[in-house]
């Protein structure tokens, strides 16, 4: 496969993709924002655990 058909691929699925919004319908945004906030506090819940002074 050359460079150029391979770039003529992209390029066409970009713009398939562009038709429709670009974004995927099982996505929320709410929900994926809101699962990296609660994994983050507990990594950040976990970090503070095992940095106590003694």
């Amino acid at each position: 496969m050359s460079l150029h058909s391979t770039a003529a691929n992209l390029v066409t699925l970009a713009s398939e993709g562009a038709e429709h919004g670009g974004n995927h319908d099982s996505l929320n945004p709410y929900l994926t924002g809101g699962g990296a906030f609660v994994a983050l506090m507990l990594l950040l819940w976990i970090t503070t655990r095992f940095n106590r002074d003694r």
